[in-house]
């Protein structure tokens, strides 16, 4: 039984067999894990992540797949190794599914027009999964990775929490309907909050999270204007002369863009900026 993509919600369903078994391989799904999948579609990701023995947790936003999951995977579903959850994954809480920090994998062949949105759910996350793997544009894999050594925003959105690397490329032809991209799979590992200060209290959490908002103003004013040297893009949130000790002190050219500084350096130049906030 075959169900029509629906552009609306970025359906392209994968049919290719050693794609899918390249995504299980990235995540190294073994029988004691817990996968959160997002997007099942018409199952064939979720019977190859059953087939380890690990524990699914499925979330899917189009009503019209539930019928059809149901009957795939009624076994499953009924001994619980399966959990089918029809809801939008960006409204998902994990927690309240016995999803906690570090203790279970995000695997998925995610919509592209959701891409950003679920890596800034899921690795700003209370509770983070372990490990991300996601089938994504190759061409946004690529950036994150940055293999030029030309960092962007998105690619210091991902490695601020995490450890992105590209497992393989998938063609276009792999899916149906074919998109007009190649994919790649991205495997981001050792997700953690915890490079920004903060702990499990409620005002530590609170203060991890005010760290992680001071970061990305820094972040995202540093590459507001692509063509200005960094210290002209920093002025909007800081005074010159703490720039300019800020940069000095972590051996920063005063000409170096945003693009040239390599994630080490970001956190450092938050946390000297942190008290010259204006």
């Amino acid at each position: 039984m075959s169900h029509r993509a629906k552009k609306s919600l970025g359906q392209h369903f994968l049919r290719s067999k050693s794609a899918i078994r390249a995504i299980v391989t990235s995540g190294a799904v073994s029988a004691t894990d817990t996968v959160l999948e997002i997007g099942p579609g018409e199952g064939v990701l979720t019977a190859a992540l059953l087939e380890t023995g690990a524990r699914v947790v499925a979330v899917e936003k189009d009503r019209d797949l539930i019928p059809l999951l149901s009957e795939t995977f009624s076994e499953a579903l009924a001994n619980g190794q399966l959990i089918l959850i029809e809801a939008d994954v960006l409204d998902f809480d994990p927690a309240a599914h016995n999803l906690f920090a570090g203790k279970y994998k995000l695997v998925a062949n995610i919509p592209y027009y959701i891409t950003g949105a679920i890596f800034e759910k899921f690795l700003t996350e209370k509770n983070p999964p372990s490990c991300l793997v996601v089938l994504i544009q190759k061409e946004v894999a690529v950036r994150i990775v940055a293999r030029d050594q030309k960092e962007s925003i998105l690619s210091i959105s991902v490695k601020a929490f995490g450890n992105p690397r590209i497992t393989e490329k998938v063609p276009a032809s792999a899916f149906r309907p074919a998109p007009k991209v190649d994919s790649a799979i991205l495997a981001v590992n050792d997700i953690s909050t915890n490079q920004f200060p903060g702990d499990d209290t409620q005002e530590g959490e609170a203060a991890r999270r005010a760290a992680i908002a001071h970061f990305f103003t820094i972040v995202r004013a540093a590459f507001a204007h692509k063509r200005k040297m960094l210290v002209r893009n920093l002025e909007t949130v800081s005074d010159k002369a703490s720039i300019a000790e800020a940069l000095t002190s972590l051996n920063i050219s005063p000409k170096a863009r945003a693009e040239d500084l390599p994630i080490g350096h970001w956190f450092e130049l938050a946390r000297l900026l942190r008290s010259s906030d204006k």
